[in-house]
């Protein structure tokens, strides 16, 4: 080839390489991609991606703590629902003068707090739940150095829980057995109350740094 052919193919394989060049910043929406570009600002671009993905990965870590806490303010709800149930059979017991509708009232005062057992073990999300007394740990940057530690507790009518004893055999019969039992529902469902407030204070810090890691990663 000439010395002018040899120029002029030169230049088509230049506009060719800068057409590709254009194109693919085009499809891609960088006007970098690769460390031959520009090493600097490709590498730069590297990290805020790296951390943005690191970042997405957190996000979704907060996402799961939400239904999770979620699950158990469900369950929470719940419960407090079929607490104020158990005392309305006790309150009626108390105002029965027959001992076998009392008795027949323990019976029902009894599945009732069967299930709040049942419901307690069912308020998990993913193997966790904060009803069964399980911890939740979210983290909020990426070396888990800014994190939130939700402790659950025993939602269950156990002593180790909430506190509510069967009415086994003819307790109910005496009044002042059956006011026990009063006294231990509004203990429970005063706990109750404490540990939703709880739950909703952590709930709304995860909400909050969640919004803030989008952010950060947008």
């Amino acid at each position: 080839l000439t010395s002018a052919m040899r120029a002029n193919l030169y230049s088509l394989q230049n506009t060719t390489k800068l057409m590709e060049t254009t194109q693919n910043r085009l499809s891609t929406g960088k006007k970098v991609n690769s460390a031959l570009d520009d090493p600097i600002a490709y590498f730069a671009a590297e990290a805020h991606t790296q951390r943005a993905s690191d970042l997405a990965g957190l996000k979704d870590e907060m996402g799961e703590g939400i239904q999770t806490i979620t699950a158990a303010n469900n369950g929470i709800e719940a419960i407090t629902t079929l607490v104020a149930s158990a005392k309305s059979l006790a309150q009626a017991a108390l105002a029965s003068s027959s001992t076998v509708e009392q008795e027949a009232y323990s019976v029902q005062f009894n599945e009732l707090l069967d299930q709040i057992d049942t419901l307690a073990a069912d308020a998990g999300y993913k193997g966790t739940n904060l009803l069964e007394g399980d911890t939740l740990t979210i983290n909020f940057n990426e070396d888990a150095t800014s994190f939130l530690t939700v402790t659950g507790f025993d939602a269950s009518t156990t002593t180790d829980g909430i506190g509510i004893a069967v009415a086994s055999g003819n307790s109910w019969t005496a009044d002042t057995d059956i006011t026990v039992s009063i006294n231990q529902l509004d203990a429970a469902r005063s706990e109750l109350r404490t540990k939703a407030k709880g739950l909703s204070s952590d709930l709304s810090t995860i909400t909050i740094r969640e919004d803030f890691t989008d952010k950060m990663i947008n």
